[in-house]
């Protein structure tokens, strides 16, 4: 590793096949946190290159526990995490409206990194048990239309890294591979991520393969559909530009859109929500991030039609509906 960091202190950057290699040494602790610490930090300190975003994403796909759920073609929504609001958990819920309108989803989620509460920090707190057997996964899609798989479980040789992650509090690469390596590799997905940069990464390197995608970044910072400026959407045949109007609804303020400072107050905040007590700015934001996932999986639907979904399966009590199924 000190021949590497040296390396990578010259200003010198991995090919895709190094990359790859020294996250499966990483992962079978080859290393000690201090240089794992050490080698994060690197890539904290200059921009990723392309070639080591893929090599790190094949190593992490090479290691996890992979599973089949494409007889459901479900998508994910999956954010990267990293972008510092704190807003509440916005792509979390917004999955179970998907999944009320219809859409069979399978949501790769995590405990929270950078941010106070994660989704599967709200999930667990909210009694959902987390599964890995296949046919325990395939039964929850049937079921009630959403599974989740929580990405700790699903990449066992990650388990030395978290805590370092942990420690360090803030963004790494791993954010940036998080909804690349969702275990069931869904054909389609919409991705979050927490810069324009990362946003013209994902496109090419989503380019490369067959996915159904959207991806998004919001010019202000957010890694979702804020609602609060315009927000920047890549598809397979587009590269739009969009704000509130694009939805039909009014733009909001970022602290509309804020979070709790603990996980039982995020708890509160995503159950008002499924509720329908949540306040409008709240139903607005999730509904936003839902009906682009909706238009993601059926892009010949007019996004406000997408939107006029997101808001029956909200406001009609269909996402509740998925979430009651769950918890149940």
């Amino acid at each position: 590793m000190k021949a590497i960091l040296e390396h990578l202190i010259a200003h010198k950057t991995l090919d895709k096949p190094l990359a790859k290699q020294l996250l499966i040494d990483i992962a079978n602790n080859k290393y000690n946190e201090y240089q794992v610490a050490s080698f994060l930090t690197v890539f904290m300190l200059r921009a990723i290159r392309i070639e080591e975003l893929e090599g790190f994403r094949d190593a992490l796909l090479e290691l996890c526990l992979a599973v089949d759920l494409t007889e459901f073609d479900p998508m994910d929504l999956c954010g990267t995490g990293g972008d510092g609001k704190n807003t509440f958990n916005v792509s979390t819920l917004a999955s179970f409206v998907v999944a009320g309108a219809g859409i069979k989803v399978a949501k790769h989620g995590n405990y929270g990194v950078s941010s106070n509460c994660g989704s599967s920090n709200v999930l667990e707190y909210l009694g959902i048990t987390f599964k890995t057997e296949e046919s325990q996964l395939k039964s929850d899609l049937d079921k009630n239309g959403i599974c989740f798989l929580h990405a700790p479980l699903f990449h066992p040789a990650m388990k030395n890294v978290a805590p370092i992650r942990k420690n360090l509090g803030i963004k790494t690469f791993f954010n940036m591979l998080g909804p690349m390596v969702n275990p069931a590799q869904p054909n389609k997905q919409l991705v979050g991520v927490f810069s324009l940069e990362l946003a013209r990464m994902y496109s090419y390197l989503y380019q490369q393969t067959d996915k159904q995608y959207g991806i998004v970044h919001a010019l202000d910072g957010y890694d979702e559909v804020s609602l609060t400026g315009k927000a920047k959407l890549l598809a397979r045949h587009s590269d739009i530009v969009l704000d509130a109007s694009s939805f039909g609804v009014n733009k909001l303020k970022p602290e509309q859109i804020f979070g709790a400072e603990d996980i039982k107050g995020s708890a509160a905040i995503f159950v008002d929500v499924l509720k329908g007590n949540g306040t409008k700015a709240q139903e607005n934001v999730v509904c936003a991030n839902a009906a682009l996932a909706i238009k993601t999986y059926y892009p010949e639907m007019e996004l406000l039609d997408a939107m006029a979904l997101a808001q029956e399966s909200l406001k009609g009590g269909k996402a509740k509906a998925v979430f009651n199924k769950v918890t149940a």
